[in-house]
């Protein structure tokens, strides 16, 4: 009597289990690397906006502090949005009847807000606060980019728990004085006054003690 499965079927059996297993491990490895990719985080992607707003003349040229219009970065969790009326402190006397300034015009009169587009989206499971990162010496630059150089503004950083995870492990990594926090060219010194050395770590060391910075990296810090 004949056997019912020819010898060759034992091996198509352990290459097709093998196959399988290769399949779901190639197809999760790719999935947790697409997810970290930019084409997920939509890293570099510029973000048309209601209004032409170019950071590159009003925080480059122009040199107009963060904090002008983005008033509650230092007091609240949101960085917030400026309202119309702060916008025309200026446009109501520079470009006043450019038809660029449309919406912002409209915006004012009709007592309705202009409908920005977040760049920036922290999802919602996670908790972050701008105004503690800002009293810690966490520069606009360092989760932002170089703002002053956008022209539409886009997303510079993944923004995964990964990549904030590794500042919160290791912050003299990535802090600097508060006097810098809106200065987009700031770059650790190499030596101090007396000539020492001193670069970004050693710098952030000196900060990190003097603002009473700690590593944060248990689950309840962001996920609240």
């Amino acid at each position: 009597m004949s056997s019912l499965f020819k010898p060759w079927s034992n091996t198509a059996a352990r290459l097709s289990i093998a196959a399988v297993g290769a399949l779901a491990a190639g197809g999760i490895g790719g999935l947790m690397i697409y997810v970290r990719s930019p084409l997920f985080t939509q890293q570099n992607d510029p973000i048309e906006q209601p209004v032409q707003f170019d950071h590159r003349h009003h925080a480059g040229e122009e040199g107009i502090d963060c904090r002008y219009c983005h008033t509650s970065v230092e007091k609240a969790a949101s960085a917030g949005f400026p309202p119309t009326s702060l916008c025309l402190n200026c446009h109501s006397q520079i470009w006043n009847k450019s038809p660029k300034l449309a919406p912002v015009r409209e915006s004012f009169f009709t007592d309705r807000p202009i409908p920005w587009e977040r760049v920036h989206k922290v999802p919602h499971y996670a908790y972050f606060n701008h105004s503690i990162h800002v009293a810690k010496g966490v520069g606009c630059a360092t989760c932002h980019g170089r703002i002053d150089r956008m022209a539409a503004v886009e997303k510079f950083a993944p923004l995964t728990m990964g990549w904030c995870l590794d500042c919160h492990r290791q912050p003299e990594k990535f802090l600097r004085p508060k006097s810098e926090i809106t200065n987009m060219s700031w770059e650790a010194p190499l030596a101090d006054a007396k000539g020492a050395p001193l670069g970004q770590t050693r710098l952030g060391l000196i900060l990190r003690d003097q603002y009473d910075v700690h590593t944060r990296t248990s689950c309840s810090t962001c996920h609240r």
